[in-house]
């Protein structure tokens, strides 16, 4: 063992692309070298990153959320640090957890009366596989209902509930008994219920491949409609929850809204050790753990461990403290209201939407000026969704702030900045997308030039 790790990992620094190409996914490396992504980042504090030349950079994508109070946050990380030196008795399995315990004790404090039982994991898609057998199990159905272009997890129970058909090709067969309703749409899913077969219907208050909200009014009916059906509603918060959208769960926004199961994970983990946490009522956990028997019936190994268990907790009392939910309910509207009027500048923004700190683009053909017109057809022949590209990599290259689209074969970019970010940082932020989107509409131009230079390169791979 060396006796300075740290030193010895710098000590490598620089080789990490080789390496990754050798042995983990060389076709991400790939990726990363052809659209200028290949930054040598070596340490993060708060909203920012730096690299190995010393440049600070303003990281909107927050390792797609999971950054939401910022990276290292020193509460979160004086909180581990005693729970480590303290050697405590992790894991004993036959025996239960303090600190698992506190933290569902916290987590509960936030949720609509009755939802107060807790199965922790390690994961967001652990969640929704959890949520999937909770509801079977709970309803003796099969079914599960769930909304085109939704994304709930990428293992084979929750592929089966994927919206987007491009992570599901070549998997083979995954989960039967699943049927997909247009989002937002009540009569669709009226029609799903009907046969009173469904065990749930999961949704995303706001999908994160689209950053589309439902609609007001639409949680409410579909709750309604779930319980005439005898169907469980779930709402996966995984990105969206622990006060990202202004309010401690996306579906509070509307206050009649009580769901049968909250998945939650992402920001839970403070940034540093994974973890995932089902919130259900107890008839439902007591249909899955209905004897002593069948009391470790769902069970995960890492599951409680103190270490996530300690930085769920110290995440809850952070947000709650440091009043970030407020923050980013006041920052959200302020950065949507002030993007939305430079977006009517440029003819390619059709929309933006979103809510809190959890918030989107959305790009398209325009239909005021021919020559940008011809210039996006003949990028979309060549690649369809690259377009985002154009925005994206002058954003890192040019401004430095990380971001990306938000999903494969889609012109929508997702902006997730932690709740921790100033008014100064969406300033910096705001201002960079103003002269982004200028040269956009500069066709012939620079900005063109690189991303039709990237789009043919694509076709060659």
């Amino acid at each position: 063992m060396h006796e300075d790790f740290i030193a010895w990992v710098e000590q490598h620094r620089g080789t990490q692309y080789d390496l990754h190409t050798d042995h983990i996914n060389p076709t991400f490396v790939k990726m990363l070298k052809t659209i200028g992504f290949d930054r040598n980042y070596t340490r993060g504090e708060g909203c920012y990153l730096w690299d190995g030349a010393g440049t600070k950079y303003l990281d909107l994508l927050t390792g797609w959320g999971v950054f939401m109070l910022g990276r290292n946050h020193p509460k979160v990380r004086q909180v581990l640090r005693q729970v480590l030196d303290a050697q405590s008795p992790n894991l004993v399995r036959m025996d239960c957890s303090i600190l698992s315990g506190l933290a569902a004790e916290a987590l509960v404090r936030h949720t609509p009366d009755g939802l107060d039982r807790v199965f922790f994991c390690n994961s967001g898609t652990e969640t929704v596989e959890t949520a999937i057998k909770f509801s079977r199990c709970a309803t003796g159905r099969q079914k599960i209902i769930y909304c085109e272009h939704a994304f709930h997890g990428l293992t084979t129970g929750s592929l089966a509930i994927n919206g987007a058909e491009f992570f599901r090709e070549r998997f083979g067969d995954l989960l039967p008994h699943t049927e997909a309703v247009p989002f937002n749409d009540l009569v669709s899913l009226e029609k799903a219920l009907a046969k009173q077969d469904a065990a749930a219907f999961i949704l995303e208050p706001i999908q994160g491949k689209s950053c589309e909200l439902v609609a007001d009014g639409y949680l409410a009916e579909a709750q309604r409609l779930c319980r005439k059906a005898g169907t469980l509603l779930v709402v996966d918060e995984v990105q969206s929850g622990m006060g990202r959208t202004g309010k401690w769960f996306c579906f509070q926004h509307w206050p009649e809204v009580e769901p049968d199961i909250i998945c939650v994970a992402k920001g839970l983990s403070g940034g540093f050790v994974p973890v995932g946490a089902v919130i259900t009522r107890p008839r439902i956990m007591d249909a899955v753990f209905n004897s002593m028997e069948r009391c470790v019936v769902h069970s995960n190994t890492f599951g409680q461990n103190d270490l996530a268990m300690a930085a769920a907790l110290a995440s809850i009392q952070v947000i709650e403290e440091d009043k970030l939910v407020e923050n980013a309910d006041e920052l959200g509207r302020y950065t949507m209201a002030r993007l939305a009027e430079i977006g009517k500048t440029c003819p390619f923004v059709t929309e933006v939407r979103g809510k809190g700190l959890m918030f989107g683009i959305d790009f398209a053909r325009p239909e005021n000026s021919l020559k940008l017109r011809l210039a996006w057809d003949m990028l979309h022949k060549l690649n369809f969704g690259v377009f985002g590209q154009m925005i994206i990599i002058p954003l890192l290259k040019k401004h430095h702030i990380l971001t990306q689209v938000a999903g494969y074969h889609t012109e929508v970019i997702k902006f997730l900045p932690p709740l921790v970010a100033t008014k100064q940082d969406m300033d910096w932020f705001l201002q960079a997308m103003q002269e982004v989107l200028a040269d956009t509409q500069k066709f012939p131009g620079t900005a063109w030039d690189t991303v039709l230079g990237l789009a043919k390169n694509v076709v060659k791979a």
